[in-house]
């Protein structure tokens, strides 16, 4: 028998796993069908696409975000730019976590590169309201649940999941909270203030956006969980000339520039927030 579709593939894994869904309308209990539907108890269906994902999206959402911006981000963190902090994103996760959700996932590379690091195997779900970073997701890694979504309404039951990472994203903790599992956890990565700086002081010098602070970020994840660690790694990478235009377009602070950026190095600076669900 030869190698099943990636949509065969996806149908499977997704039904192994279907108590994990919630209908994002109706919140009712979902079943994954043998042709590939999920659907609820109300008749709520959503189809597993032939790329092998599913587009829970339940009204139109546009996205400022591009296949070309996500093709940059891949090759970003797949050149090792980030290793160190998900080195530590894995460290943190520890070996008891099962399920893993990674909200804002966009193209899917960080979880995948963290869920490899992991001494156990995971249940490893992402989730974006970009269809373009997730349609990537689902087409280079595997084994994975990649669900078009939006975090307000996200299609997962509540108390299912172990770890939430929030990676440089938005976060709804409102909704985060719904879904922990008791003595889950919510890692949350934020900049701090030299993160890619080699960008802030050659494109924006004594402007507004030279420097940057995440007080208000950091304080507000820690109303809303308890037990809070929070670690600050910092690190400066040499960078090579072919990725420049990639790192440039991947994050806002290289949209729009008007004048020519030459960076050997960047650096990495940002705050790890790990909070337990307070009950």
């Amino acid at each position: 028998m030869g190698k099943v579709s990636k949509r065969v593939a996806s149908i499977l894994y997704m039904k192994e796993h279907e108590t994990l869904f919630s209908c994002p309308l109706c919140q009712d209990s979902m079943h994954v069908t043998d042709d590939g539907h999920v659907i609820c108890g109300n008749h709520h269906s959503f189809d597993i696409a032939k790329q092998g994902y599913v587009n829970f999206m339940i009204k139109p959402s546009t996205s400022m975000y591009s296949k070309s911006l996500f093709e940059s981000r891949q090759e970003i963190i797949n050149s090792g730019l980030y290793n160190p902090l998900q080195q530590l994103i894995a460290k943190l996760i520890g070996e008891e976590a099962q399920i893993i959700l990674d909200t804002g996932c966009g193209e899917g590379s960080h979880l995948e590169r963290i869920a490899k690091l992991l001494p156990q195997d995971v249940v490893a779900i992402g989730i974006d309201i970009s269809k373009e970073g997730i349609q990537s997701a689902a087409k280079f890694y595997e084994q994975k649940i990649w669900c078009v979504g939006d975090l307000a309404n996200s299609p997962y039951k509540e108390r299912s999941i172990d770890c939430i990472l929030n990676i440089l994203s938005p976060a709804n903790y409102d909704e985060f909270s719904r879904l922990l599992r008791p003595n889950g956890k919510v890692i949350k990565v934020v900049p701090q203030s030299d993160y890619l700086k080699e960008i802030r002081t050659q494109a924006f010098a004594n402007s507004e956006k030279e420097s940057y602070s995440n007080a208000q970020t950091v304080q507000r994840f820690k109303e809303h969980f308890t037990n809070v660690l929070h670690e600050r790694i910092t690190y400066t990478m040499p960078l090579e000339p072919r990725l420049v235009p990639k790192l440039l377009e991947m994050t806002p602070l290289g949209w729009h520039l008007q004048e020519e950026i030459a960076l050997s190095e960047i650096t990495i600076d940002l705050d790890v927030l790990v909070g337990e669900l307070s009950i």
